[in-house]
């Protein structure tokens, strides 16, 4: 199997997932401490779509540290397989939650003018969204180098 940046059991896979891990956990921190976001089922789809993002790389973050740990090789093509259909599926899922809040956010801020005239915060649902579409950059970034070490 090919060795690149971000292939399981390397330190450079281990930076990945704690980026995506910690980038996960700041946007649903700053989602969750802004008022009537659970009113908005995007605010919703995207606080879930991070938790599941977050607990995949906690998890896959905790294997990087016993392969580097152990000097183990995580480089098998059934745990590659696993590993890329996770990342892909994580992926599309954070891509999707993240635009579809990214949509709701402008529609609030730009289109309608709605965060002047409620009691909404808009520039944390902002920072949220952002934190969103980095995260689903680095996870991008993973799925891509999955893809390639397959193959």
């Amino acid at each position: 199997m090919k060795k690149m940046i971000g292939s399981p059991g390397t330190v450079s896979g281990l930076m990945l997932r704690l980026g995506q891990c910690a980038t996960a956990a700041a946007s649903i921190g700053v989602m969750v401490s802004a008022p009537g976001f659970s009113s908005y089922t995007a605010f919703c789809f995207l606080v879930a779509s991070m938790g599941l993002q977050m607990i995949w790389s906690l998890g896959l973050a905790c294997l990087d540290v016993y392969a580097i740990r152990r000097r183990s090789d995580l480089q098998s093509p059934i745990v590659l397989s696993l590993f890329a259909v996770g990342d892909w599926v994580t992926a599309l899922l954070s891509l999707a939650a993240a635009c579809s809040s990214g949509g709701v956010t402008v529609l609030f801020t730009k289109d309608t003018l709605f965060c002047k005239q409620a009691s909404l915060s808009c520039n944390w649902f902002q920072i949220s969204v952002g934190l969103a579409f980095f995260n689903w950059g680095l996870a991008a970034i993973s799925s891509h180098a999955m893809f390639w070490i397959l193959i």
